[in-house]
């Protein structure tokens, strides 16, 4: 059975979400929270799979993204915000609860859900970024380092100094990815391997280098990585960064003491007590989750997580669609039946 993938607004007076849906209205919905700097797109490969198998899957463009609505201050791409967003979508289709997977910053918005909003979470699923309590943020993840590939007198910020240099060098680093949006897509969205592991990610570098790809300069004309995305899929990516820009995406770097704040509302209510699947990327040098401590955090505040590896780089939803669909379709039969037959 074939699903449509349905274009859609959830409009209210703060905000607009465009989303992409697939499956019965009725359904269980299980929805899909892209990170930076992608789109509702970047779920193609799962939106009509979880259809077919009885869920209604949807996948919004993030503030700043795409059709949803754009803003031009940093604070308004705090996490407290972008969950408001996720609520208000999930009123707008009628249904008290969803499965929630979350990729790249999409993993933090799921983090903080499940923390802030546990009654409107059957389960939460994410890809490549673990659940850090404190909140997302470099103060948070810094001390996880491994130093053994970032030694702290050469890589005080590890791989995350890209992070800081996003705060001292704000307009130098937008303004690098929109010089050529169609090179910088073409420079990211790459497939992983094996020959990265155990050495500096080029994210330790940004700093020192005087930007991301040198003072200055665009991103490298690279041709596209098609194990990673077609020639359509490219141009979506480039069209609606070129339109937006990046300045509402790379905001989202700009929030970490707001994500910090919001995350300690939750008090002493930080373990999640839902069903949790976190899928490990073999081959992602940034978010680096096998062989650091980075997710020694989450493995201390989940009462019931599941782990698993993807033979992938970062952008493992698009690069290995089979093996993350099969993940997260085996944890939701052993986890989550119930969710799944409901109708």
């Amino acid at each position: 059975m074939t699903h449509p993938v349905l274009d859609n607004i959830a409009k209210t007076d703060r905000h607009t979400t465009a989303y992409l849906s697939c499956g019965a209205a009725e359904a269980t919905p299980i929805i899909f929270v892209h990170g930076w700097p992608e789109l509702s797109i970047s779920w193609r490969h799962q939106l009509p799979m979880f259809a077919g198998l009885g869920f209604r899957a949807i996948a919004p463009d993030m503030r700043g993204y795409g059709r949803s609505t754009v803003y031009r201050r940093h604070e308004d791409y705090a996490q407290e915000h972008i969950v408001a967003d996720m609520i208000e979508l999930l009123d707008s289709l009628g249904a008290e609860k969803a499965v929630w997977v979350g990729h790249d910053w999409g993993a933090p918005v799921v983090w903080s859900l499940a923390q802030q909003h546990p009654d409107r979470c059957h389960g939460v699923a994410t890809l490549c970024v673990p659940y850090i309590p404190q909140g997302f943020a470099p103060e948070a993840i810094i001390p996880l380092a491994d130093r053994s590939v970032y030694p702290e007198d050469q890589f005080p910020a590890a791989q995350w100094d890209y992070m800081l240099f996003y705060r001292e060098n704000f307009a130098a680093a937008h303004q690098a990815f929109e010089a050529d949006v169609g090179a910088s897509v073409r420079a990211m969205f790459r497939a992983g391997g094996p020959a990265g592991k155990g050495q500096p990610a080029m994210t330790a570098y940004v700093r020192a280098n005087g930007g991301w790809f040198g003072p200055g300069q665009a991103a490298p004309n690279v041709p596209r990585d098609e194990s990673v995305l077609t020639e359509a899929d490219e141009h979506a990516y480039t069209a609606a960064l070129t339109r937006n820009g990046f300045f509402g995406p790379d905001s989202w770097y700009m929030n970490g003491a707001a994500n910090m704040a919001y995350a300690a509302q939750a008090g002493d209510k930080t373990r999640l007590e839902m069903p949790v699947l976190f899928l490990h990327a073999a081959y992602d040098t940034v978010c680096e989750t096998l062989d650091s401590r980075l997710a020694e955090p989450m493995r201390a505040h989940c009462a019931d997580l599941t782990e698993a590896v993807v033979e992938s780089g970062h952008w493992m939803a698009q690069e290995k669609p089979i093996q993350v669909n099969a993940a997260l379709a085996q944890w939701l039969a052993r986890k989550l039946p119930e969710v799944w037959t409901k109708t």
